[in-house]
């Protein structure tokens, strides 16, 4: 997980660098203020010295200015850090995608691929600013409030060596068992995605079929499915706050007791033992934040495995080397299917939809493939541009292997015409461009006439630009 955040915060670094320096400068003047208390509460209050009390109020001033200074400008390096990191994180995971074929994204199934490029994304993004932030305050708090607890009352601060250990041990069990959890909550999140995805792309088949009640039902299953996963980790998370409380207030209520009988026996002062019990909080309330940040970890690990799956995933479909020189000589040519066999891989079934297929389709020649539903039409003629290939034999265009011309070259040849019409947001000019983006507008028109579309578009206030 450490190498995704040092490959995707490219841009960012400085403000990366940036954030936990100012932290830990702000962790400095907030440790040096219990100190500067004491020296009042021991020093110029007894004497009276109003003067002193006045200097070292302004040093306490000067003191909290800086740390809020400190503070502010911190957290405004780690939004930008964390919120670069997410936009290149996602940017690469889309850039990724693109380079699939339909069978890497029948493997990961397209809600699962947004889940991870926005949830899963934004999991470890939380962690990111998280992490420059608490995970830099609370171990350093924790150190330097340690050393100083120690420095002040050696025994004393015997207290925190058997409270510490045991909300280590705490933290350590619930983040095992998180881990799981959060792995399988994601999934439900998939499961909750895959299931509204499919409802609102087929919306009209389920009214045309009077299927909402059924579709309610299983929406309400995946639902209570991804309810009950967060509250399974949602529960053990509320567990450890009353042990930690338990354990931080143990702890104060020990340092008062003791700390209580050295000053009524003149070996601590008054206000060596406030400054101690200030630092005491300090060191605890780290411990509690490094607790919840871990377990924000343990989410965004889970997450990080998700999004490396998709990351590290080599296309099954890829230009070969040679296929950079290759050039369609025209846009028509032969196509031949030698021995052809294929088959869905992410089904897991092993079936063929397509076994040992051989034809020829000479250039000028019109060939319809005909046959009932489920009979494999569409998936051979997906086999043509490539967009999944052969299990086995051989397509081929013009005498050579579809392998062997680049996919860009070989796609841009190709003319399809879907069974449903697709449109993309933005203007009705930038969706026909799809088809040649160099079209100018009698191109255009052209086009709207033949799809029988002029009139509608001519009646539309900004025409083209609509």
């Amino acid at each position: 997980m450490l190498q995704l955040f040092l490959t995707h915060l490219q841009g960012y670094k400085r403000q990366a660098v940036k954030a936990p320096i100012l932290i830990v400068l702000e962790v400095i003047c907030e440790l040096l203020l219990p100190l500067v208390m004491s020296e009042i509460v021991d020093t110029a209050i007894p004497t009276g010295d109003v003067g002193y009390i006045f200097k070292m109020g302004l040093v306490m001033l000067a003191l909290a200015g800086v740390a809020m200074f400190c503070g502010v400008f911190a957290s405004k390096y780690a939004a930008f850090a964390s919120q670069g990191f997410g936009a290149n994180l996602r940017q690469c995971l889309f850039d990724k995608v693109q380079e699939f074929s339909f069978a890497d994204i029948d493997r990961f199934s397209s809600a699962s691929l947004i889940t991870r490029m926005t949830n899963d994304v934004n999991a470890m993004t939380m962690m990111l600013a998280m992490g420059l932030r608490m995970l830099v305050r609370a171990p350093v708090m924790l150190v330097a409030a340690l050393c100083i607890s120690f420095t002040l009352n050696a025994k004393l601060a015997l207290v925190l060596v058997v409270v510490i250990p045991l909300m280590l041990i705490a933290v350590g069990g619930l983040m095992f068992i998180c881990t799981r959890l959060f792995e399988t909550m994601q999934k439900k999140i998939d499961n909750l995605n895959n299931t509204l995805q499919e409802n609102l792309v087929a919306i009209r088949v389920v009214k045309i079929f009077v299927r909402a009640d059924y579709e309610r039902k299983k929406f309400k299953k995946s639902n209570d499915e991804l309810m009950d996963a967060a509250l399974a980790v949602g529960l053990r998370i509320i567990a450890i706050l009353p042990i930690m409380m338990l354990a931080m207030n143990g702890a104060t209520v020990a340092v008062l007791y003791f700390g209580g009988r050295m000053v009524m026996n003149a070996t601590f002062d008054l206000g060596q033992l406030q400054a101690f019990i200030n630092y005491i909080v300090q060191i605890l309330m780290s411990v509690m934040m490094v607790a919840m940040s871990l377990l924000q970890l343990s989410r965004a690990q889970a997450c990080a495995h998700r999004i490396n799956e998709v990351l590290s995933t080599e296309p099954s479909v890829e230009d070969k080397p040679e296929a950079e020189k290759q050039v369609l000589p025209a846009p028509k040519g032969e196509v031949e299917f030698r021995d052809v066999s294929f088959k869905y891989v992410a089904t897991g079934t092993g079936d063929d939809v397509l076994s040992h297929i051989s034809f020829d389709v000479k250039p000028g020649q019109f060939v319809a493939i005909v046959g009932g539903t489920g009979t494999g039409k569409s998936s051979l003629v997906n086999l043509i541009p490539r967009f999944y290939d052969a299990s086995e034999g051989s397509v081929e265009i013009l005498g050579r292997p579809v392998q062997a011309y680049p996919r860009d070259v070989l796609r841009g040849s190709v003319s399809v015409v879907m069974q449903k019409a697709q449109l993309f947001g933005g203007t009705i000019r930038s969706n026909l461009l799809w088809g040649n983006k160099n079209a100018s507008d009698a191109d255009l028109w052209a086009a709207l006439e033949t799809a029988q579309a002029a009139e509608f578009v001519k009646a539309k206030p900004l025409g083209l630009d609509e």
